[in-house]
């Protein structure tokens, strides 16, 4: 057993995951040793949790298309690493899904980052993972932090959630994929071709 594998089991062990577990859900998270590119995201809804992969949807073509890659690299390649916030479904709230765990990120994701020594770019998906990455450095909400990327390279890249459900958000900043999206394509692909 490699150690991202030992951390996987460590965390389907863990007490406050046990219902999870017993439930027969494996935590929903992608991450190699030889992992270049990590995704940050929210936490998986219900679909992603019973398909059992991260954005193998409509999202998750849009992110590709934004990052020049297929589905081969995003899933087979190791290069690409996808760490949610939280590695499982947290529940339905009154409107959508609930928050991940707030403990969740700080207790896993150093451990499973300390595994991928070869990390050149983070992509922060979403207000949730910006808060938890940026800190202070956020700025005062999504849009700004997004459009303000420059300011968190070379380390990280803020970035939109790819829903379709925010259609509005595009189309009213349409600035962002004509203008962050071919830089973050340029990126990923620079990094991709240096094996």
């Amino acid at each position: 057993m490699n150690r991202i594998q030992h951390i996987r089991q460590q965390i389907m062990d863990d007490p406050e995951n046990i219902d999870f577990t017993n439930k027969g859900w494996l935590p929903i998270f992608q991450a190699d040793t030889n992992a270049k590119i990590l995704i940050i995201g929210q936490a998986p809804g219900i679909k992603t949790q019973e398909k059992g992969e991260s954005f193998r949807d409509l999202s998750g073509e849009k992110l590709r298309d934004w990052m020049g890659i297929d589905e081969t690299v995003f899933y087979d390649s190791g290069f690409i690493a996808v760490l949610p916030l939280d590695f499982y479904f947290p529940g339905k709230a009154k409107t959508g899904d609930l928050p991940p765990r707030k403990t969740f990120a700080a207790k896993w994701h150093p451990l499973l980052i300390e595994s991928m020594p070869n990390i050149e770019l983070t992509l922060l998906i979403g207000t949730y993972a910006q808060k938890e990455y940026l800190k202070k450095s956020a700025k005062r909400n999504l849009t700004e932090t997004v459009l303000s990327y420059q300011d968190y390279l070379p380390q990280y890249f803020p970035l939109v959630h790819p829903s379709p459900l925010n259609f509005r958000w595009f189309n009213k900043n349409p600035q962002f994929e004509a203008d962050v999206v071919p830089v973050l394509k340029n990126k990923v692909q620079r990094i991709l071709s240096h094996k």
